[in-house]
């Protein structure tokens, strides 16, 4: 997938894994992305994978929340 289908995933989880709104979780994504979370995966896109983004959902809503 691409860094913005990533992103999106990533986001996706968030609501349906943890229970966020759709603008809690893609707050926290932004957040994240500012704060150079998934500046790796912009640089390496054989990363952005759906285990990943399941990885990186609960990373994103623990700090992030």
């Amino acid at each position: 997938m691409t860094y913005e289908e990533h992103l999106d995933e990533v986001t996706t989880l968030i609501t349906e894994k943890y229970g966020s709104s759709d603008e809690a979780a893609i707050q926290m994504v932004m957040r994240a992305q500012a704060d150079d979370f998934f500046s790796g995966h912009d640089d390496d896109p054989s990363i952005c994978t759906l285990e990943r983004a399941h990885r990186d959902a609960k990373a994103v809503s623990k700090k992030y929340k």
